[in-house]
């Protein structure tokens, strides 16, 4: 953690759940900056800098009604400042299609390389909420539980939106012809 600013005091200090939360969501918020800032380190500091925030705040964030929910919108907008400091964009879209193993093991390469492009340019285009839990569970893995957990919503919120995501995922790849278009 930076020390060129106010900031949280050594990890031994730090209440017990403050260090409990931190060991839980550390990890998969790091995972998904990752993804998204295509640097590991970049990553770590941006979440670093996210939980640095959360503790500044942290008795009225366990008082606020949803703390999961908010600490998430904390280390995504730490993630895109992170990303816009260094000029760069999110990049989700450069590189997961590159990493799917429906890419490495395909017969014709190229034209999954292109339906994965067409893929995560649509999930791209989503809804935040339905963006996330898409990235979440089908991008990086997570469970339905995981996903609900690290959102800060419900396990039936979860398959709600990700069953609403799939509709518009599917509605936004069909081709023109599948849709009775000319």
């Amino acid at each position: 953690m930076s020390r060129n600013r106010t900031t949280a005091p050594p990890v031994t200090e730090l209440p017990a759940d403050f260090r409990a939360f931190h060991q839980l969501y550390r990890g998969p918020y790091v995972h998904w900056a990752e993804l998204y800032l295509n640097n590991r380190a970049d990553a770590e500091e941006a979440v670093d800098q996210a939980f640095e925030q959360l503790y500044l705040i942290w008795d009225q964030l366990l008082q606020s009604q949803n703390p999961n929910a908010y600490a998430w919108k904390v280390v995504k907008n730490r993630t895109i400042d992170c990303a816009r400091a260094r000029g760069r964009r999110p990049v989700l879209v450069d590189t997961a299609a590159f990493e799917t193993t429906a890419v490495r093991d395909a017969v014709d390469e190229i034209s999954e390389l292109e339906e994965g492009l067409h893929i995560y340019a649509a999930i791209q285009a989503l809804p935040e909420r339905q963006h996330d839990t898409v990235v979440l569970l089908y991008c990086l893995g997570y469970s339905v539980r995981e996903t609900a957990d690290i959102l800060g919503v419900s396990e039936a919120g979860v398959r709600s939106t990700a069953r609403y995501a799939r509709r518009r995922l599917r509605d936004a790849l069909q081709q023109p012809s599948e849709r009775g278009e000319k």
